[in-house]
C-alpha cells in the first residue's frame, strides 16, 4: 500500500515539473506576442490557459485523495501539504501569462510596449521564463541550490521594475496615460510571475529541510 502511495505522490510531483514546462512556454509566448503584436501567438496563450486551470484541478483532487485515503504523516504530509500550495502558485503564474497576452490582444495591430521599454520587458520575460524552469528543475531534483537560484533572480526582477517606474515617473515621459497603464500593468504581471516562483522555491527548501524561511514561519 506504501509503495502504491509513494508513486502516486511521485506521479502529483511529475505533474508539476510538466505544469511548470508549460507555464515557462506560456510566458515565453505572451512575451513574443507582447512585444512583436502577434494576434494568433497572444489567442494561443489565452486558450491554453484552461489546460493550465485543468492541470491544477487535477492535481488538487489527486492530492486531497491522498491526503483522505493515506493519512501521511511527517515528511510525507509535508509534500503533500505543500504540493498543494504549489499547484496554487504555479496556476496564477499561468494566469498571469495568459493576462500578458490579453494586454497584446487589446493593443492589437499596435505594439503595447514603447520602444525604449522593449530591452526592459525582454529582460523581464527572460528572468521569469528561467526562474519557471528553475522551479521545475528544483522540483525534479528536490534540489535546494536550484530553489535558491530561483530566489536570488527575484532580485534582478525588482530591479527592473524600479527601472520601469523611474521611467514612467519621469518628467520627461512621452508616450501618454494609456501606455503608462499598459506598462504598470505588464510590469506587475512579470513581477507577480516571479513572486510565485519564489514562493515555490521556499516551499520547495521546506520540503527537503522541515524549516521554513524566517519570514514565512507563521505558515505551513
Amino acid at each position: 500500500m506504501r509503495d502504491t502511495y509513494r508513486e502516486q505522490l511521485d506521479e502529483i510531483l511529475s505533474d508539476l515539473v510538466a505544469m511548470s514546462a508549460k507555464i515557462a512556454t506560456a510566458v515565453r509566448d505572451a512575451t513574443l506576442a507582447l512585444l512583436q503584436a502577434d494576434l494568433h501567438r497572444a489567442e494561443k496563450v489565452i486558450s491554453n490557459d484552461e489546460e493550465i486551470d485543468q492541470m491544477r484541478n487535477d492535481i488538487d483532487a489527486r492530492a486531497f485523495s491522498l491526503l483522505a485515503r493515506q493519512a501521511p504523516v511527517a515528511g510525507e504530509l509535508r509534500l503533500v501539504v505543500a504540493t498543494l500550495r504549489m499547484v496554487t502558485e504555479l496556476e496564477r503564474m499561468g494566469d498571469l501569462a495568459a493576462h500578458v497576452a490579453k494586454i497584446a490582444r487589446m493593443r492589437y495591430p499596435e505594439c503595447a510596449v514603447p520602444d525604449d521599454l522593449r530591452g526592459n520587458f525582454s529582460r523581464m520575460a527572460e528572468v521569469a521564463e528561467r526562474m519557471v524552469l528553475g522551479v521545475g528543475s528544483a522540483l525534479t531534483d528536490r534540489n535546494i541550490a536550484d530553489a535558491e537560484d530561483v530566489q536570488e533572480r527575484d532580485a534582478e526582477m525588482d530591479d527592473l521594475r524600479r527601472s520601469q517606474f523611474r521611467l514612467m515617473l519621469g518628467q520627461d515621459w512621452p508616450h501618454g496615460v494609456e501606455a503608462a497603464v499598459d506598462v504598470a500593468l505588464l510590469g506587475r504581471y512579470y513581477e507577480r510571475i516571479a513572486d510565485h516562483a519564489d514562493a515555490i522555491a521556499r516551499r520547495l527548501v521546506y520540503i527537503v529541510t522541515g524549516q521554513l524561511p524566517d519570514d514565512d514561519a507563521t505558515t505551513t
